[in-house]
């Protein structure tokens, strides 16, 4: 059974979410639905919580004690009282063992690790207590998984708490969403990520945070990977000077980064193009705003949208795309006919 997964404290933005759990407590349901945007740490809120939950002396604010025996067994990831549910491909990472040349872990959360719960469900806490069971992202169950998950929904059993964590709940069958108490997690300020990626020892935070849309985690990530960072310079460059821009010889020189990266960036780009135009502010790329704002006013509206359609359909296919190159350089020549020779 893989349940791999780092313990981490509470982040610093996570108090008030941290509080409202705590009042329901009393009173839980039998599912909850932890929604909010990626890389804001809900999984680490709900792993928190999971871990209050089964602890034999929470303290008074509800966190776990980290001295029990309950707690040993959580932090060693083997709780008779918990399961993670997630997709191989995620236990794989974390656990290191993702190998070139092998079949790739399934990024999907299967039928029969949902079925697997079964047992689990039916029987008695070992600690007298809660059974909890997380599952993450829930937006990666399969048709079949969501279905089984489903029947178990509908015939809940007593103590038995489903942590369903997502930043897609629109994904989610609807039978599913009406099965559980929603509980939206808030990104954090602007001014509370920037200060805990500066702790990270995080360069220009500020502009780390606003290229993944003020995540802190997912800007840490990149942030130690530099995964992309080269390639999305390039790809700035080119796109603050539309005339001179080159769609094949651009897609060349961006051939390392992952399409998904190139999408998103773009898609900040023209979020921020829209907002210049319509309400003269800047999101995303502040340091580019005079280029931005210069672009703006030089853009029809209903073409902007047009482009932010299609790259919102390109993004849908972006993991898996049929030829790579050629969807980028379908994506820089429509970006470039946004705006007159």
């Amino acid at each position: 059974m893989l349940q791999r997964f780092e313990m981490k404290p509470l982040y610093l933005w996570q108090s008030e979410s941290w509080q409202s759990l705590q009042g329901l407590r009393a009173r839980l349901p039998h599912a909850l639905l932890l929604k909010g945007a990626q890389g804001i740490g809900k999984l680490d809120l709900a792993l928190n919580f999971a871990q209050s939950l089964l602890c034999e002396k929470p303290h008074a604010d509800g966190t776990a004690c980290q001295e029990c025996s309950s707690c040993r067994w959580f932090e060693q990831e083997s709780h008779p009282d918990f399961r993670l549910i997630q997709p191989d491909a995620l236990a794989a990472a974390e656990d290191g063992e993702e190998k070139s040349g092998t079949k790739k872990p399934s990024r999907e959360i299967s039928v029969d690790q949902i079925r697997d719960l079964s047992g689990f469900a039916n029987l008695s806490a070992h600690c007298g207590g809660y059974r909890v069971v997380v599952i993450h992202p829930a937006e990666a169950l399969n048709n079949n998984a969501a279905n089984s998950l489903l029947k178990t929904l509908e015939e809940p059993t007593d103590k038995l708490l489903f942590l369903l964590v997502t930043h897609k709940p629109q994904q989610l069958l609807p039978t599913i969403l009406s099965r559980c108490l929603s509980f939206a997690v808030h990104t954090p300020t602007r001014e509370a990520g920037a200060a805990w990626l500066a702790q990270q020892g995080v360069a220009n935070p500020e502009q780390a945070l606003a290229q993944t849309g003020f995540a802190p985690l997912q800007a840490l990530g990149w942030a130690e990977s530099g995964e992309g960072s080269e390639e999305r310079n390039i790809l700035l460059a080119a796109i603050c000077k539309p005339a001179k821009l080159d769609a094949l010889a651009l897609a060349d020189s961006l051939q390392r980064s992952a399409p998904v990266h190139v999408i998103h960036c773009l898609q900040q780009w023209c979020h921020d193009l829209t907002s210049a135009k319509l309400a003269g502010e800047v999101r995303y790329f502040p340091e580019q705003a005079a280029e931005i704002s210069k672009l703006a006013d030089s853009v029809a509206s209903a073409a902007l949208l047009g482009f932010q359609k299609e790259l919102l359909a390109a993004r849908r296919s972006a993991f898996h795309p049929l030829n790579p190159r050629l969807l980028m350089e379908s994506l820089l020549l429509s970006y470039r006919q946004l705006f007159p020779a």
